[in-house]
């Protein structure tokens, strides 16, 4: 008997002594390394699915520039609606299958799961006007934020900072929702695009605008007010990562800053813990910061160097 690889070359399963090797992964598998949920082998949420999905969404909420280019006012409403029943039947089994990972339940009940995701999934479709009121505010804040902008069009099909929030704004409210294990695929998904690492559990505010974008990083507990805008390479970190008596790590503590409205953070900037920075303030490029500071502050490097 023989093989056939992926090259299209022959080979026979002894050539490489695949038999014991194939017994030890086993073994690992199945008892010395077993790393399954509760045990047991369940199927995961599709990265690819999940990326026809967010198309689809995104085409629904934006349909002549994500969608069809052609579209009429006669024939707009018919692909949306068309194009939602087909996305949200998919985004349905997908929030299945990532309920299974957050269920506490050894053998969860498929038939209530099924229910739980197409609640979830109608809760969902419900909010996408809401959704796409914030996207179109962030878009606004882009074009008026950016004297390189010349157009809409540029700042939705060009702008990585702007599809970086689309899709941490549809992750968001999955997460919000009751689906953070797929809502993390979704941001992950936008950060391998963008190279923007936005945690869909962070609350980020209307009219929030990420200029060039790369290397930006909001942590899981940030909390972002309106107005707000970020150069590339900001981070908004935790500072330190509290732990129990057994030196596990706690899960869900606030650790990332508060970023009031009308704050600017400039490129570099590092600002690390539950600190707030005051409505209105500046903090200039590759500043590292740890301390909180009232409105209206302009935090320069030179400053930090001086403290």
């Amino acid at each position: 008997m023989t093989i056939d690889t992926f090259d299209g070359t022959s080979v026979k399963p002894s050539h490489w002594n695949l038999a014991s090797v194939i017994e030890q992964l086993r073994v690992s598998r199945e008892a010395t390394h077993n790393i399954r949920h509760h045990g047991r082998v369940r199927e995961l949420p599709s990265r690819e699915a999940l990326t026809i999905i967010v198309n689809g969404l995104q085409a629904a909420l934006f349909p002549t520039h994500y969608g069809r280019p052609n579209l009429t006012d006669e024939s707009i409403d018919f692909f949306v609606g068309d194009t939602l029943t087909t996305t949200l039947s998919r985004l349905a089994e997908q929030v299945r299958r990532g309920l299974q990972f957050s269920s506490e339940d050894a053998i969860p009940d498929e038939e209530a799961l099924t229910r739980q995701a197409h609640d979830i999934t109608r809760q969902f479709a419900a909010e996408l006007p809401q959704v796409r009121g914030l996207l179109v505010s962030d878009v606004q804040a882009a074009f008026s934020g950016d004297p390189a902008a010349t157009s809409v069009a540029e700042i939705m099909l060009c702008y990585p900072g702007t599809i970086a929030i689309l899709y941490y704004r549809l992750a968001h409210s999955l997460h919000r929702l009751g689906s953070p294990f797929l809502a993390r695929l979704i941001s992950d998904i936008g950060h391998s695009l963008t190279g923007i690492d936005i945690h869909p559990g962070a609350q980020i505010g209307a009219s929030f605008f990420i200029d060039h974008g790369t290397g930006v990083v909001i942590g899981e507990t940030a909390i972002i007010g309106q107005r707000v805008r970020l150069y590339q390479h900001v981070t908004l970190g935790a500072k330190r990562f509290p732990a129990d008596e057994q030196g596990v790590l706690i899960k869900g503590v606030p650790r990332h800053p508060i970023v009031e409205d009308d704050v600017v953070i400039y490129a570099g900037a590092t600002i690390l813990g539950r600190i707030t920075i005051g409505a209105g303030s500046t903090i200039g490029g590759n500043v590292w910061l740890t301390q909180s500071v009232p409105p209206g502050s302009n935090v320069s490097q030179a400053q930090m160097r001086n403290d």
